[in-house]
């Protein structure tokens, strides 16, 4: 007559895409589990933060919790009482492209929004809304053409030697 709920409690639990829970009794390695489960990760989820968020269509708040999926190596260890996820192939390329175009997206804006106030402050010198507007103007062009003098291949200058005979003595 054994403790049932200190047994259940001491597992890995591993979410399937399915819905379906499988609970391993003992610590195992991840790469053991990308094994059994072909085409996908296996990641660690964390309770990150439970916040409180103020519904601006209602009025009233509500409690949001965010959960963080980490991905595991396949070193890695799977512990007991931890829940892990495993996830597909194709939804990990996907965030992994997602997160790229959002970074991208991000150093675009960065970059607009210091182009921008750099040509507000040289017009706020001159007093000059002409200026601003043709600095805008030739702005909306850059981006518009891609910057074409920065795509030309670049050329490395490479000395020429020309050979010399050498005299017998």
């Amino acid at each position: 007559m054994g403790n049932c709920q200190a047994a259940e409690a001491a597992t890995v639990m591993l979410q399937h895409p399915g819905g379906r829970v499988e609970r391993l009794y003992w610590s195992t390695s991840a790469e053991e589990v990308m094994r059994a489960n072909p085409g996908h990760y296996v990641a660690l989820v964390t309770l990150r933060v439970a916040e409180e968020r103020h519904d601006a269509a209602d009025g009233a708040r509500r409690t949001v919790r965010l959960t963080r999926v980490k991905l595991l190596k396949p070193k890695d260890t799977l512990l007991l009482d931890h829940v892990y996820r495993l996830i597909t192939t194709q939804e990990v390329t996907k965030a992994v492209r997602a997160r790229k175009e959002e970074k991208l997206k991000k150093a675009q804006q960065q970059q607009l929004e210091s182009r921008l106030s750099k040509a507000r402050g040289a017009a706020e010198d001159d007093n000059d809304d002409e200026a601003l507007d043709a600095t805008l103007d030739q702005l909306a062009r850059q981006d518009r053409d891609g910057n074409r003098s920065s795509s030309a291949p670049y050329r490395q200058w490479r000395p020429s030697l020309q050979s010399i005979d050498e005299a017998a003595s």
